[in-house]
């Protein structure tokens, strides 16, 4: 018996070549799409038995996220990620994000539904070689660049990144107060923010995070107080 199928990629062509190949296969394809806005909420909603999720760029930051909120709200529909020739960073991401298996773009339609088969049944289908990558990737995380540190220092405003610096630095409430030329009150609300938003409970952890994923090496030199009130 067929299964139920949702088809997604970043091309609505070869989205709905796809679905027809699948559906003259035996298949009931229930929606094919594009992933833009809207995609993930599709699946959810429709809730199919596997979804072929297409990608052009499986190492580019977020490309799972939908599959992330899919897994989350969904965890019965299997996810397969349809994308190019992966490099280990894109098939374990792929794999961390919850889906089930890695079927590369150029692959026949036989290949495709041996990978949806394995899929449905709760087994991993991906080719042995490309797990090996992946594995190796998860293995060994240091030879690839660690893109945290910016990442979080994207999450900060100028003067959130100030208080952490000097949070780093060990310095006190009353010390950050006088040092950004602000009162204590409002340096305290600042830490909070900063905490808050790096996922952290205190001060401490904070500024080991900061150390661990070298944001502090990515922060240039604090501004002095005559440069900051020069500011207007």
């Amino acid at each position: 018996m067929g299964a139920r199928l949702m088809v997604v990629d970043d091309h609505r062509l070869l989205a709905e070549a796809l679905a027809s190949a699948l559906k003259l296969r035996g298949h009931r394809v229930l929606a094919a799409a594009a992933p833009a806005a809207g995609a993930a909420e599709l699946v959810i909603a429709r809730a199919p038995e596997v979804c072929l999720w297409g990608t052009a760029t499986p190492a580019e930051a977020g490309a799972f996220d939908p599959v992330l909120r899919i897994k989350r709200e969904r965890g019965q529909v299997a996810v397969l990620v349809l994308g190019p020739v992966p490099s280990p960073r894109g098939i374990a991401a792929a794999f961390a994000a919850g889906a089930s298996g890695y079927v590369r773009h150029d692959e026949r339609i036989e290949g495709v539904e041996r990978a949806i088969m394995k899929a449905r049944v709760g087994e991993a289908a991906v080719a042995p070689q490309l797990l090996q990558g992946a594995f190796g990737e998860l293995l060994n995380p240091a030879a690839q660049p660690d893109d945290e540190g910016q990442r979080l220092l994207e999450m900060l405003t100028p003067r959130e990144v100030e208080v952490l610096v000097r949070v780093a630095d060990g310095e006190d409430t009353r010390l950050i107060a006088a040092g950004m030329g602000i009162a204590p009150s409002t340096a305290r609300t600042h830490v909070q923010r900063v905490l808050m938003k790096l996922g952290v409970g205190s001060r401490l952890e904070a500024a080991a995070l900061a150390a661990r994923t070298g944001l502090l090496d990515r922060v240039g030199p604090l501004p002095r107080r005559a440069d900051r009130e020069g500011e207007g």
